[in-house]
């Protein structure tokens, strides 16, 4: 997909540079350390060097501390785990997790080139799966909460390759290590739906019929998503465990 929206909720807080330290080591057998705090005037520039404080220390000690923090909290819920999560892997590096939508009215961007209009559609009940760089999504013919048997359907949606991965194009993803399991799911969903939708990847069309006709006849129309257009594929919910 092509990015071209700009989505504000992304940003991150604005940080001043406040104090600088500067390490100084000796040469030789036994190495010494002698650590230097420098202020920062209101262009940047570090001024009043002096030796490291205790207090200054134990700052520094407590941002350390909140930084590793954040990183243990990655995947974590805000309170309780919200009900359509069906799995998590909260590992920093490797982590992933496995959730699904209902049916859903949601703002839909395409391409100039496959003439339709951006608008509003509602789409089918779906199932998602990320990591910090990708996400794979499939489709479902219900809104009940799907067990490890429930068959997918390929999602009836441009940009995506036969096995459900998405090609995010030029999105640029940036998942925080402290992302919360609410700020993740929300984030990946986000970064689907506000891009463009542009071309069709594989040689068939992921549902029954034509893909651009589908979507010229439900934007802006409020018609319920039309299940029986949905293609089944080869997985269930357990094949993405």
């Amino acid at each position: 997909m092509n990015n071209t929206n700009n989505i504000t909720a992304s940003f991150g807080t604005l940080y001043h540079p406040k104090c600088a330290l500067v390490f100084y080591e000796t040469k030789g057998s036994n190495n010494e350390v002698y650590v230097e705090h420098f202020d920062m005037d209101k262009n940047g520039s570090p001024i009043n060097a002096h030796p490291l404080t205790v207090r200054e220390a134990n700052v520094l000690a407590k941002a350390l501390q909140t930084e590793k923090d954040k990183d243990k909290a990655f995947l974590k819920s805000n309170g309780i785990l919200p009900t359509n999560i069906l799995n998590i892997n909260p590992n920093a590096d490797r982590g992933a997790v496995l959730w699904y939508t209902k049916a859903q009215k949601r703002q839909l961007y395409f391409v100039n080139g496959l003439d339709i209009p951006n608008g509003t559609a509602y789409v089918p009940p779906m199932v998602w799966y990320a990591s910090k760089n990708s996400l794979w999504v499939l489709a479902l013919t219900s809104d009940r909460r799907p067990t490890e048997k429930t068959p997918l359907y390929y999602a009836p949606f441009f940009n995506i390759y036969e096995d459900g991965r998405v090609c995010m194009g030029s999105v640029s993803i940036n998942i925080k290590n402290s992302a919360s399991i609410e700020e993740f799911t929300g984030a990946w969903e986000d970064y689907f739906f506000n891009s463009y939708f542009s071309h069709l990847l594989g040689s068939n069309s992921p549902i029954k019929g034509n893909c651009v006709s589908l979507w010229k006849d439900l934007i802006g129309t409020g018609k319920p998503f039309p299940k029986e257009v949905l293609k089944k594929h080869n997985k269930t919910v357990k094949n993405l465990l």
